[in-house]
């Protein structure tokens, strides 16, 4: 586990996590509503240097943002407000999957049959204050090594 304090430190957090993903990668993102799940996204995508701009798609549940830099492109999809498997069957996010960083948002417990190689990243408010804990758990070969503090 890893504590972030701003917004800004969130983003840098995802632009590291950016150098080690590559297409075929899976993220599952969960914490409450605020944590600062698409604000990760955000350093993310500005790793992989995609096309954005990045923001949630709740409404839209799902965006692809091409690369603009020769490396894989991003699909972004926000589970919030989906009911069950079969909405997420109809996303077709595994149509992708291979080529792509998949990160879902609110994932948890919908997603991981997409892939048996996932990484898992739960972010949680420390306080009162603008302080997130975020911790990594890898699932798979792929992430067999990951550390719980990206930092």
């Amino acid at each position: 586990m890893t504590v972030v304090a701003t917004a800004e430190e969130m983003r840098a957090l995802g632009v590291r996590l950016a150098t080690d993903l590559r297409g075929g990668d899976l993220i599952i993102l969960s914490g409450p509503l605020g944590a600062g799940k698409t604000t990760l996204v955000q350093g993310i995508a500005e790793g992989l240097k995609v096309r954005g701009p990045i923001t949630s798609p709740t409404f839209v549940i799902a965006r692809v943002h091409p690369s603009l830099a020769d490396g894989p492109p991003l699909v972004h999809a926000d589970a919030y407000r989906l009911g069950g498997d079969l909405e997420v069957d109809d996303l077709d996010l595994d149509a992708s999957l291979e080529e792509s960083v998949t990160i879902v948002e609110w994932g948890e417990g919908l997603v991981e049959g997409l892939s048996d190689e996932r990484l898992e990243v739960h972010i949680d408010r420390s306080g009162g204050d603008d302080a997130r804990s975020v911790t990594l758990r890898g699932i798979g070969a792929r992430w067999a090594d990951t550390p719980s503090d990206p930092a």
